[in-house]
């Protein structure tokens, strides 16, 4: 079984894969203090109830934005999957050629996202990630990462506007019943979704323009659901875009991983 990661700055995604296949996937909050014990006692906890045996898992691929976090992970892999976790990186065998000032700056996430985008949908490509920030991640025709645009993510601008105002009240984020709202919160809603959807369809019609009609759109994150619905331009959800994305590296890179450590006896 592999065990595959993703570290935002909100949230860590987990997914299970059996013979290629996302049997199970969990979200958890990001944790800065968690130690590996405690990583350890929670995906011991969450296997259970799926009936997933931790002795299977013979391989862990994480990417992370988070970067307090990375050696407690990885000692959490030796610890308790007697495995070294891969970290997807720059220099890291992903199968797009990297065309970014410096490959260093870009997000291991966004590498990711690029190519579970281009393996399942093919290019030109953008996939927009709506997570803590916005990510637009754009793929070339022949398979390279071009690079993209970050915009500020929705829980950001939410938490903004609650302490940024004396009288503005905290709000969800949903699509209103219309765009002139009649009270505070559904003119704050108004604003918000309409908003971020002006944003994204703005970034992508630029991009459409540059890159061609021929472009497919990809969202995925929390939101996409409720913003593709009212998006021009993104007409596909992919809710584990990320996972898939880390299980095609891993693939690829397979046969240079280690076979994984023995167990001790007991």
């Amino acid at each position: 079984m592999l065990l595959a990661l993703d570290a935002g700055n909100s949230n860590i995604t987990i997914g299970a894969f059996v013979e290629r296949k996302l049997v199970s996937q969990w979200r958890l909050r990001t944790v800065h203090e968690q130690t590996a014990d405690e990583w350890g006692i929670l995906l011991r906890n969450l296997f259970s109830p799926a009936g997933l045996d931790i002795a299977t898992v013979d391989g862990m691929i994480i990417s992370s934005v988070v970067p307090p976090i990375d050696s407690t992970l990885a000692f959490t892999a030796q610890r308790y999957f007697q495995t070294e976790a891969m970290f997807v990186g720059p220099r890291t065998d992903i199968g797009l050629t990297i065309r970014y000032d410096n490959p260093n700056e870009v997000g291991a996430d966004r590498l990711v996202n690029g190519v579970a985008g281009f393996y399942k949908y093919g290019g030109p490509c953008v996939i927009v990630d709506l997570g803590t920030t916005i990510n637009f991640d754009v793929i070339s025709q022949d398979g390279a990462y071009l690079g993209g645009a970050i915009a500020v993510g929705v829980g950001i601008s939410i938490e903004a506007l609650f302490r940024k105002t004396a009288r503005l009240p905290q709000v969800d984020f949903r699509a209103p019943a219309g765009v002139v709202g009649t009270n505070t919160v559904a003119s704050m809603q108004s604003g918000l979704y309409f908003g971020t959807i002006g944003m994204i369809d703005g970034i992508l019609e630029r991009m459409i323009a540059e890159m061609g009609p021929q472009t497919k759109t990809v969202a995925t994150g929390g939101q996409a659901h409720l913003i593709v619905s009212g998006s021009r331009y993104l007409k596909n959800v992919d809710e584990h875009l990320t996972l898939e994305g880390l299980e095609m590296i891993w693939e690829r890179n397979r046969e240079r991983r280690t076979p994984k450590a023995p167990r001790p006896p007991r």
